[in-house]
């Protein structure tokens, strides 16, 4: 029998894990894979299956979804429309990402739970704090749909607010790109990406990396960010393992 061989990437894929509860924000754009727009089935099965990969090393999850595949309030197609009503629709469209990411996820294996911030519940239980912690520590894997249940507020914001509220060590963002960089690596060819940069750095070079009440909230609570890329194979475990993968921002 051939011996198992590790990837070269992951040198220390047999050491714990050096994050064991984390926060994972999704973009919902991240569900579309390379469609247009709604949800690829091949690429959310794809992040269950990493998801898993976390799961089984004993890591808690929390999970903030975006809505962004299937509207973003403040996009040209909201143009005219009062900013709070298309706010709760992309509300609701992280409710449809929940539900669907919930199904990849039963059918890997984990044990998922949806809670909103905004009570739908024939459909989701409501967001309890008392619930989500012993969900945690029950080993399932808690999605939090509906942002904030605020307007005006991001799924960045949401994602900040619920780590801190679940202890997690580190919220791990998770992009189309592999990390912060000096520039935009499409149109700038000497764009270098930052291992690691303070959330003061983050705000005075204005470098995008959640929106500004995310970062002030994460760095108020001392709780880093890690900006990575969920289409690189292995990025989310590498992460968790504490490799250099991504860009961290700290304190």
């Amino acid at each position: 029998m051939s011996p198992a061989v590790l990837s070269p990437a992951s040198p220390n894929a047999s050491l714990p894990p050096k994050y064991t509860r984390i926060l994972l924000k999704l973009s919902g754009e991240a569900l579309m894979g390379d469609d247009a727009f709604g949800i690829n089935r091949q690429t959310i099965e794809r992040i269950a299956a990493e998801i898993k990969e976390i799961a089984d090393l004993g890591v808690a999850i929390g999970i903030v979804i975006g809505g962004g595949n299937i509207f973003r309030g403040v996009s040209t197609s909201a143009a005219g429309m009062d900013r709070a009503t298309a706010d709760y629709m992309g509300m609701l469209a992280t409710v449809i990402n929940s539900l669907a990411l919930q199904d990849a996820l039963s059918k890997v294996g984990l044990t998922p739970r949806i809670q909103s911030a905004i009570n739908i519940e024939p459909v989701v239980e409501p967001y309890i704090r008392g619930k989500t912690m012993r969900y945690l520590d029950e080993g399932k894997v808690v999605v939090f749909a509906a942002g904030t249940g605020n307007p005006f507020f991001t799924t960045d914001t949401a994602a900040a607010l619920r780590g801190r509220e679940m202890e997690a060590q580190i919220v791990l963002k998770a992009t189309k790109v592999d990390g912060v960089y000096t520039a935009d690596p499409k149109t700038d060819k000497s764009a270098t990406r930052y291992h690691s940069i303070t959330f003061d750095e983050a705000i005075i070079k204005n470098l995008k990396v959640m929106d500004a009440t995310a970062i002030a909230l994460c760095r108020d609570q001392k709780l880093p960010i890690n900006v990575f890329s969920i289409f690189k194979q292995g990025g989310l475990k590498r992460v968790v393992l504490g490799e250099d993968e991504g860009t961290l921002v700290h304190a």
